[in-house]
């Protein structure tokens, strides 16, 4: 979003295209608006992903795969108008109800919220939610009939599925009337330009095109053509999936801009020693000479009040500067009056600074050595005053103006002098431990002219040249001007210096003048200093400001006359600065103006003074600054003192506090620059103003400065600035802003700035409670559409009540748990985990009574579920509520951790038999002996903690152990083994002991007892079924349990002899149970394997910047979070630009132009290939990679030339396939025992990831997965909580849909799961309908409403999740073989075919209309082993037992016969194939073999195929 737009923040990155329009839109309205001082801006930060605040909306970029449809789609439109032989479809985006004669259940897609688990989940959401929320339309296609005839009504019950698959045995009643087939066209296309007459098929031969399923006319919508060819929304790109929530180290140094040795001229002497009419010896004065002293003519009589009247002047002078100092003249001291009056300044100063203004016009310049003189009390001598006597009279901190010739004489001596009095009082104190120090430094020194300079004596200018640049410097400027001016006009030096006006008032000309004079000496200070002279000088005491102010002044002015002015510390030369042409500027037409202004006072003539341009011109710099690369480049801008000064003004104060807020948004560097300038005491005033217009900038920059420096708690508090926040934060309260009403934005900033207040911070937690604050968030949190202000809502509640049983208790009154614990289910992570850490914060009040009690086990009990979350962010922070709850009841914990440990050895002993039953036990085990004839645990024999949230709670925390995710892993095996350490060290210590000796005995002895039975099957999967990483009650990661605190029979245990735990046993009896179901797994998944499978051949990926456990150090609870910091991190990450690689010109937007142009390309080149790849065989050789492992999955990138290689364990290749060179290798991390089940690439038009699903019910995505050095591991989830973990295909199944972001997973579970990537939750299960396993499935890639099942047992379902869960499947198809079904695929581009492969060869062609398959033929008579489809051109593919690769088109003709490579000295010449894959746009076929390393690449050639045409 840009800068100053005045719009409501728009959905979160949309297209390119739109994105790149909208920001030149914005950029536009942005200038215009800060043009406009009486316009404001909400500065609403762009609302993508949320980063540290960040929301569920995935990033957005253009489309190639969509886009490339469109273009189908409009030039077949052409061709195909009048000869689809389906037109009757609906363009909702599925066949009319008329069409398939059935009825119209319209009231099937509102879904109710079934049980799961005990817990109610969301289903069958609304588009909106089917979608990312940042999709810019959720106009989804109605869903298809609620009910396909009788057949699919029977399967409406819930109830109905059931083991043996009953609905399979009942006849259909469907009567719907049989419509002739639909004609296939061989191609989308026909045939390429030439091609079709070089091959000798005519256009009358080929086929009508028409797609299948009704999609037709859904995708020849122009709505639906232009909306995915300009929509294409990346997943998981978002800050969360960057860091997993971990707060980087902070990039930036907190400079302290706080004066905090702020000091104050309190006192002043001001000694002139002028003796009028008495020249001194050793100065020669010219006649005519330099009169004026103080702007005071001393021959003017009468002469003998000359000098009392120059000391009033002068002292008025510096009145000026700072009224509350307190000035006194001492004129013509004497030596005594001298030292009286220093002694006397000090003392009254006490510890503050004292001013020293010398004029020595009328004695003796200094001496060589320093020495000023004054007089006797007789005026007859001069007397010298030794620097030495004047700095023990002085001491320090002392500033000195000296305004004589040779004053550098002053300079050059002062501080050899201070070192001799340091050396003397450092003798003194060793003579003298008790002698007390005089205090020397610091000191100021401000000199006239260097060494063996004299004063000018030009008639022409004042006497005191210095001290009337350095006490008025605007009068000295317009003299000065007027003498230098090369063009005559009439206006004289003495006229110039009377300029109208009042230097307080900045609307009048003398008065803007002087604020135009500030704001340039602040500037150019600003670009010259050193930082901290800057703040010394300019900022530290409003005196030495000024006198420095005009000090650069002087620089400018006195060179001209043969001076050079001296300073300590010494300041550069700016004499050349441009600005100082911008001040010529504004002297040049204030005094163009005077002779009108002269006239008006004189004669009354009316004139209207021309304010000056210059804060215009400025702030325009300042905003060409942030528009140009200056601001990118963090170069510190030259115009920031200026808006400073602009900040006074009323006028330009709106457009240079908009302008500020785009450079604070650029960073912490430009906050921390703004700080150091001085703006904070500023914006801190401000927040007693109440214009309506400045209330979103000052929210905005008080968002900026708490993100960076925590520090201003304090300052908020006085004169109650934090009730501007808490005013906005109300419900009820809106921001008009340029006639729009913008609220969420600003109200989360508000809420983030009353977090930080109380972060910490007990007198802000104390005020904030005082107030309304915790119910104004609790609304937000319930009822706030935005999730960053959801999200900041629960923080600010965490931070309101955090260490505070008061905050605590009023959250209980306000039933806060209970509006928090709602938003477990929502949409967006980042909110989830605030609601989290808000808990975890809640929980703890000091007095435990007993509803205190029921309300922290109920709040537990709610958040058990979180340990099935889809984000890693959340379940890490819900370790952290694990962690705190298990500290505050940490004996409750040790009953529960020592029963598990006994469950788990009576599991050794007596393992369950294989009834069926075990489940009846909940989360417990126990003897036979023990439970009832149901299997439920006998109730006298329950353990104390038995059905306890503790008991609860323990177990899920034992599951997290073994996340997939390394930093979940590791910080639930932080608590598990806080918990064992404890429970070691408490009176039941010993016994515990013993029994973990025990399981250790029993385990080793189980595992050596199982590798004697390799060679049956279930010994077979005895030996595989040791997980390094696998779920069980002790089973975890880096655990001290059995390890270096703890040790045991054998030491410390490795991965390698680790317990078998009960939950792996226990799916022992579970697969035996499927076998009695009337399925039986493929007979080749009982074969001897050819070799074992290798695990953790290669480096496991972890997160990005993981820091593993250091086990040198003993566990502690509870976990610190570092939630809050990371989302404190949004802010300061700038919010109103675009992204690079959205900004036009960036090296990251060039690339990805680039691979838009590129992916383009291929979609050009490979379209016209259809009628060729159906016409020609596939026996070109493209390649032979060698794998170095059995390739069980082979996956290509769409538009890289990236093939993804997984093993038959858990290693991962990719592959350039063309260059046929390996770019990296990895481990998938599953543990042994299960495989890798599929491979996805997805955001394949931009920069793709990896998504990988393994058997054990678990989803990995990898980002940079092409580079060994980057890979990185940036989200995992278990997609199936209750799956088996096995080798067999059923393992678990899952699809990619890019078009909305969602996976489907299904497997060895009754219900197909799909889960929404942008909110990483599932958003609902829809049933599968029967009791045999799922073995494959696929969905529409164009729409993703519709997906395809297969089974075990050969049925094949059709199901439309935009319906209810119970009424999804709308389609089935039996086969009565009951063949296991290797592969479904629906195509997503070409004629959107439907194809099924069954273990059988069978290969059928469904339309989803149709009750039966349009067509069928036998493949193979060998057992199909693989079988693969073309994303877009007409043929398949399908491996057999026979070691042969067979090419189809979908009229079932064979076009090639291919036998993969085989190495002869491996003997495996007929292994069956392993793997197939076409990749998804060219003529390219990868195979393998069983037993084999090799990968064989095949292409479609020359020689055609032996098949009528």
């Amino acid at each position: 979003m840009t800068a100053l737009s005045l719009q409501a923040p728009p959905p979160p990155r949309p297209a390119e295209g739109q994105r790149q329009n909208a920001a030149q839109a914005q950029q536009q309205y942005s200038r215009a608006a800060t043009n406009n001082a009486t316009s404001s801006s909400p500065l609403s930060p762009r609302n993508s992903g949320l980063g540290a605040g960040g929301g569920a909306a995935p990033s957005s970029s253009h489309s190639s795969l969509n886009r490339q449809s469109a273009l189908v789609m409009a030039q077949l439109r052409a061709q195909t108008a009048n000869n689809s032989p389906v037109r009757n479809e609906n363009k909702a985006g599925g066949p009319s109800p008329e069409s398939l004669n059935v009825h119209n259940n319209a009231s099937s897609s509102t879904s109710e919220r079934p049980a799961v688990n005990g817990h109610r989940r969301p289903t069958s959401p609304p588009p909106a939610v089917q979608r990312p929320s940042s999709a810019p339309g959720n106009d989804q296609p109605q869903p298809l009939s609620a009910r396909f005839g009788n057949g699919a009504n029977r399967d409406s019950d819930p109830h109905n599925s059931n083991d043996d698959d009953d609905d399979d045995d009942d006849a259909e009643a469907s009567t719907r009337p049989m419509k002739p087939p639909l004609v296939r066209s061989r191609s989308e296309f026909g045939s390429g330009r030439n091609n079709t007459e070089q091959n000798g098929v005519s256009h009358q031969e080929l086929y009508d095109w028409g797609a299948r399923h009704g999609f037709e006319g859904h995708y020849m919508s122009e709505d639906i053509i232009s909306h995915l060819a300009n929509n294409w929304y990346m997943y998981f790109t978002d800050k969360r999936h960057e860091t997993t929530g971990n707060a980087e180290d902070t990039k930036f140094e907190i400079q302290d801009w706080r004066m905090r040795d702020r000091l104050k001229t309190v006192s002043a002497a001001i000694a002139v020693c002028l003796n009028i009419g008495v020249e001194p010896p050793d100065q020669l004065r010219t006649n005519p000479g330099a009169k004026l002293e103080a702007w005071q003519d001393p021959t003017v009589p009468p002469i003998s009040k000359a000098l009392e009247n120059i000391g009033k002047s002068l002292q008025g002078q510096y009145e000026t500067i700072a009224i509350r100092t307190r000035y006194k003249q001492y004129l013509d001291p004497s030596i005594e009056e001298t030292k009286k009056f220093c002694l006397s300044l000090r003392r009254n100063a006490k510890d503050e600074r004292v001013l020293f203004h010398y004029n020595g016009h009328g004695v003796p310049k200094p001496t060589a050595s320093g020495e000023i003189w004054v007089f006797n009390k007789n005026y007859t001598q001069y007397i010298p005053v030794s620097l030495y006597d004047l700095q023990q009279w002085l001491q320090a901190p002392t500033i000195f103006v000296w305004d004589c010739s040779e004053a550098g004489n002053i300079l050059l001596n002062y501080h050899k002098l201070v070192e001799k009095h340091e050396q003397e009082e450092q003798e003194q104190l060793l003579r003298n431990p008790e002698y007390e120090k005089l205090t020397l430094k610091p000191y100021i020194h401000l000199a006239s002219c260097g060494p063996k300079e004299n004063l000018p004596t030009n008639p022409l200018l004042p006497a005191d040249l210095f001290t009337c640049c350095l006490t008025t410097p605007v009068e000295m400027a317009l003299w000065f001007f007027v003498l230098q001016n090369p063009l005559k006009t009439n206006v004289s030096p003495e006229r110039a210096r009377k300029l109208p006006g009042r230097l307080q008032e900045r609307r009048t000309p003398l008065g803007e003048l002087h604020w135009i004079f500030t704001a340039i000496t602040d500037t150019i200070a600003w670009t010259t200093l050193p930082r901290h002279l800057f703040r010394m000088f300019f900022r530290q005491d409003l005196v030495v400001a000024a006198l420095f102010r005009a000090f650069l002044l002087a620089q400018r002015i006195m060179p001209v006359y043969g001076c050079h002015p001296q300073s300590f510390p010494a300041l550069p030369d700016t004499r050349q600065h441009p600005l100082w042409a911008s001040w010529d500027l504004a002297v040049d037409t204030a005094l163009q103006q005077l002779p009108m202004l002269e006239r008006k006072e004189a004669e009354g003539t009316p004139y209207e003074y021309v304010n000056s341009t210059f804060f215009t011109e400025q702030l325009m710099a300042f905003e060409i600054y942030l528009w140009r690369g200056d601001a990118l480049s963090k170069k510190p801008p030259e115009q920031l003192p200026v808006v400073l000064q602009v900040l006074l003004s009323q006028q330009h104060r709106l457009r240079a506090l908009i302008l500020l807020t785009r450079f604070l948004d650029l960073g912490p560097w430009a906050v921390q620059l703004a700080l150091s300038i001085g703006i904070f005491p500023y914006v801190l005033k401000l927040l007693q103003s109440v214009a309506q217009d400045l209330k979103p900038v000052l929210v905005f920059i008080w968002a900026r400065i708490l993100a960076v420096d925590i520090t201003c708690q304090q300052d908020l508090i006085k004169d109650n600035g934090y009730n501007y926040f808490a005013d906005i934060l109300k419900p009820q309260e809106t921001i008009p802003v340029n006639g729009q009403i913008v609220q969420t934005s600003h109200k989360a900033m508000c809420a983030f700035i009353l977090a930080m207040l109380c972060k910490d911070f007990k007198p802000g937690q104390l005020v904030c409670n005082q107030v309304d604050i915790m119910s104004y968030c609790l609304h937000h949190v319930t009822y706030s559409e935005d999730p960053l202000l959801r999200q900041w809502s629960a923080i600010c509640l965490s931070q309101l009540w955090k260490d505070l049983p008061e905050g605590k208790w009023k959250g209980i009154r306000e039933n806060a748990h209970l509006k928090l614990t709602s938003l477990m289910l929502d949409q967006c992570p980042e909110v989830r985990a605030a609601v989290v850490h808000a808990l975890t914060t809640f929980i703890g009040i000091p007095d435990l009574t007993d509803e205190v009690a029921r309300i922290e086990e109920g709040i537990a009990w709610i958040l058990l579920d979180l340990a099935a979350d889809g984000s890693p962010l959340v379940r890490k922070e819900s370790l952290v509520f694990f962690s705190t709850f298990i500290r505050r009841y940490e004996n409750k914990f040790l009953v529960v951790a020592y029963e598990s440990l006994v469950e788990e050895s009576e599991y050794l002993i007596d393992p369950p038999p294989d009834d069926g039953l075990e489940h009846r036990m909940g989360l417990h085990y126990a003897r036979r002996d023990d439970r009832e004839g149901d299997g439920s645990i006998k109730t006298g024999t329950q353990g104390v903690s038995h059905g306890s949230v503790f008991a609860a709670a323990w177990k899920h925390v034992n599951v997290m152990s073994v996340d997939p995710h390394p930093e979940v892993r590791r910080d639930a095996s932080v608590i598990l083994d806080y918990v064992h350490c404890q429970l070691l060290r408490s009176p039941v210590g010993p016994r515990a002991q013993a029994v973990m000796d025990d399981i250790l005995k029993r385990s080793h002895k189980r595992q050596k007892g199982n590798s004697n039975h390799k060679g049956s099957v279930l010994g077979g999967y005895y030996a595989a079924s040791q997980p390094a990483q696998s779920p069980g009650l002790l089973k975890r990661t880096a655990s001290y349990l059995f390890g270096p605190f703890m040790g045991g029979v054998d030491g410390p245990a490795g991965f390698g002899n680790q317990p078998m735990t009960p939950s792996l046993q226990r799916t022992l009896s579970l697969q035996r149970n499927r076998s009695k179901r009337g399925v039986d797994p493929p007979p080749e998944h009982n074969d001897q394997p050819a070799a074992p499978a290798n695990y953790h051949m290669a480096k496991e990926p972890t997160s990005p910047n993981f820091k593993d456990r250091n086990l040198a150090q003993m566990p502690t609870l509870p976990l610190v979070s570092t939630f809050v910091d990371w989302s404190t991190e949004y802010f300061r990450e700038p919010q109103m630009k675009l992204p690079e690689a959205e900004e036009p010109g960036s090296h990251e937007y060039n690339e990805r132009i680039w691979r838009r142009s590129r992916n383009e390309g291929v979609l050009r080149e490979t379209q016209p290939q259809k009628t060729w790849a159906r016409t020609h065989k596939w026996t070109q050789p493209a390649g032979l990679i060698n794998n170095g492992a059995q390739p069980t999955t082979l996956t290509f990138h769409q538009f890289e030339d990236h093939m993804a290689v997984a093993d038959a364990g858990n290693t991962i290749s990719i592959w350039d396939w063309k260059k046929n060179g390996r770019l990296s290798r990895f481990s998938n991390g599953n543990p042994e025992g299960s495989r890798i089940a599929d491979i996805r690439f997805i955001n394949e038009d931009d920069q793709a990831l990896l998504m990988t699903g393994s058997s054990d019910g678990v989803l990995r995505v990898f980002r940079y997965y092409d580079n060994d050095n980057k890979t990185e591991l940036i989200s995992s989830w278990r997609g199936l909580t209750h799956i088996i973990p096995s080798t067999v295909n059923a393992g678990m199944v899952f699809d990619w849909q890019q078009v909305n972001g969602q996976v489907l997973v299904a497997g060895d579970e009754r219900v197909i799961r799909i889960w929404n990537a942008g909110n990483e939750v599932w958003t609902h299960e829809v049933p599968a309908r029967s009791g045999s396993c799922i073995t494959s499935l696929t969905a529409d890639q164009m729409a993703g409403n519709i997906f395809v099942a297969g089974f075990g047992d050969g049925a094949i379902r059709v199901f439309d999740a935009r319906l209810r869960p119970q009424d999804s499947m709308v389609r089935r198809w039996r086969d009565e073989s009951r063949q296991w079904i290797r592969d479904v695929h629906m195509q997503r581009g070409g004629q959107r075919e439907l194809v099924a492969a069954s273990r059988n060869g069978k290969v059928r062609l469904f339309d989803i209309r149709m009750d039966k398959p349009m067509k069928s033929f036998q493949a193979t008579k060998d057992v199909l082993r693989t079988a693969s489809t073309h994303e877009h051109l007409p043929v398949l593919t399908v491996g057999t037992s026979a070691h042969l690769v067979k090419v189809f088109d979908f009229d079932g003709q064979e076009l090639s016969r291919l036998e993969p490579y085989s190495s002869f000295l491996q003997g495996h010449k007929g292994a069956p194939i392993a793997a197939t894959s076409f990749h998804p746009h060219r003529m390219v076929l990868a195979c393998a073999s069983r037993g084999e390393h090799y990968i064989n690449l095949f292409s479609c050639g020359n020689e055609r195929a032996g098949r009528l045409s």
